[in-house]
Formats: structure tokens, sequence, C-alpha cells
């Protein structure tokens, strides 16, 4: 089975939480050693586990910390792009 890069950014917190099934995560591996983009999406995600992991709640600015709920509250999921009719 070889994953697309959309399938790979869907599968990627299941790979850091060491979820995936081995077939799994053989596919996964093999389109990160081919692809230097999904190689560099996973490198910031583990740079941003590892940042965010360290904050506290006390290091936000007071106005960053309210937009940064005001963006979570207003997140609905990722958009779904449609086909418009011909």
């Amino acid at each position: 089975m070889d994953l697309t890069c959309s399938e790979l950014v869907e599968l990627v917190s299941d790979y850091l939480e060491d979820a995936l099934a081995g077939d799994e995560r053989a596919s996964f591996e093999r389109h990160l050693a081919a692809c230097h983009g999904c190689a560099a999406y996973l490198a910031q995600m583990r740079t941003t586990i590892a940042v965010a992991g360290r904050l506290r709640e006390d290091d936000l600015d007071p106005a960053v910390r309210d937009r940064l709920l005001a963006a979570f509250r207003g997140y609905s999921g990722p958009a779904t792009v449609t086909n418009p009719s011909p």
C-alpha cells in the first residue's frame, strides 16, 4: 500500500503515538523516505509538540491567549472542497 501525502498527514498523530499497525507504519516510513515535503512536515510536528509541551499558560501574553482561544472556538474542521457542476 502506497500512501499519498494527504493520507500521511491524516496518519501523522497515530504514527507519533506509535499506534500504526506494522504494514501501515512501513508504508508511512516508505513515503517519508521518498517525500522530502512529508519528512519536513513530520519534523515540524515533532518540533511543535516539543515546544508546546514546554509552554505554560503564564508563558503566553493574555492577548495572544485570547486570540488563540477565539480561533480554536471558531474552528469547524477541515474545509470540504466540492467540484462545481460544469
